[in-house]
């Protein structure tokens, strides 16, 4: 049964959505504004303009696949945001936004296809709206994927005016035959590290709690270790490895990737190595940048909590057969990814081990 509303007074002089904090006339500027970096993340297959109701992707596309198997994630990047809020930065969020999205698409092989945002903020600046978006479309074009479409939303009342939050959901493609996994995992396997551009986007909490409450440092303080601004190193974007993983996949036989985001380095291999091995990762085989080191020594934080937070300067893995390895680095050489053999698979019996994946020896 429907319910009458009461009667609308004829003058204006009622409660208005404006009134409440809404401003519409803002939000249709932001829109306007994002427009030509949505533009720059369109495929052949993007079909229509930004302005819809919902993305369109045309997905004849897939016809070239045998047995299309269509992935899907989604993602923020947490307590990162307050730091982007606090420097007045909104252009690179949205690059950590994306890289935690379509980096958990490639791990099983498949290439992302298309990403929608979602921008909550507790009033529109068209501007800095904005700013976010051509993040977030930056972000795609290093992805290769297109932004078909997203949400603004404007909440008065429950976050201040310069309060934001984001998130992202993408989709991608891959070959049933192609699929990336533990089921293709063996011993002898080669585990290869790829370097992260620092923190990327977890862990913020304990960085944020070491910093200013336990350090109670600015920002803007210089850090010579860093050789820039706390801030610039905090916000560093995350590093986005999609097309770098398809690129090996096309150049030499992979059998497993691992994105190494919450949760740290050995917890994230453990999730794609199959019950009965166990993949070894050894310190010794690189140097965790200076930022990593600030973070356990000023906070005092024991090295398994530390591990299991952030990732250490590992973003993410290849498992790949021996015969494998020197494409697999020779590829990601020639891309600018830094690269090299961390560790390998092992029968987990031979081991004893109780964990599918685990650190050993100390950082060089």
């Amino acid at each position: 049964m429907t319910r009458k509303l009461p009667a609308m007074p004829a003058e204006s002089s009622g409660a208005s959505y404006a009134a409440a904090g809404v401003d519409i006339e803002a939000g249709d500027r932001a829109v306007q504004l994002m427009k030509e970096w949505v533009k720059k993340t369109q495929r052949p297959e993007t079909v229509g303009g930004l302005g819809g109701f919902a993305g369109l992707f045309d997905a004849s596309a897939l016809k070239r696949y045998e047995r299309p198997l269509l992935a899907s994630a989604t993602d923020g990047v947490g307590t990162k945001v307050d730091l982007a809020r606090k420097m007045g930065v909104y252009d690179t969020i949205g690059h950590d936004l994306v890289g935690m999205v379509v980096d958990d698409l490639v791990v099983c092989g498949a290439e992302p296809l298309f990403m929608t945002d979602y921008i909550c903020v507790g009033k529109v600046f068209p501007e800095r709206v904005a700013a976010i978006v051509k993040g977030i479309a930056e972000g795609c074009v290093l992805a290769g994927c297109a932004l078909v479409g997203g949400e603004t939303a404007e909440h008065p009342g429950l976050l201040g005016e310069d309060d934001f939050d984001v998130a992202g959901a993408g989709t991608g493609v891959v070959e049933a035959d192609r699929l990336l996994g533990a089921d293709r995992i063996r011993t002898g396997d080669v585990v290869i590290a790829m370097e992260s551009s620092g923190l990327h986007s977890n862990g913020y909490s304990l960085v944020r709690h070491v910093v200013f409450d336990r350090l109670g440092w600015s920002l803007e303080r210089e850090v010579e270790e860093f050789g820039r601004t706390l801030g610039a190193e905090l916000l560093e974007p995350t590093r986005i490895y999609s097309l770098d993983c398809l690129a090996l996949t096309r150049t030499t036989e992979v059998h497993a990737f691992s994105h190494i985001t919450g949760g740290g380095l050995a917890n994230n291999l453990a999730r794609v190595v199959p019950d009965h091995l166990h993949a070894t990762v050894d310190r010794s085989t690189w140097t965790p940048g200076p930022v990593f080191d600030l973070i356990g020594s000023a906070g005092q934080v024991e090295r398994t909590e530390l591990e299991k937070t952030l990732n250490m300067g590992v973003g993410m893995i290849a498992v790949v057969p021996e015969e494998s390895v020197d494409t697999a680095l020779t590829t990601l050489a020639d891309r600018g990814v830094g690269a090299w053999v961390a560790g390998g698979i092992v029968d987990r019996q031979s081991t004893g081990a109780a964990t599918g994946a685990a650190l050993t020896g100390d950082y060089a």
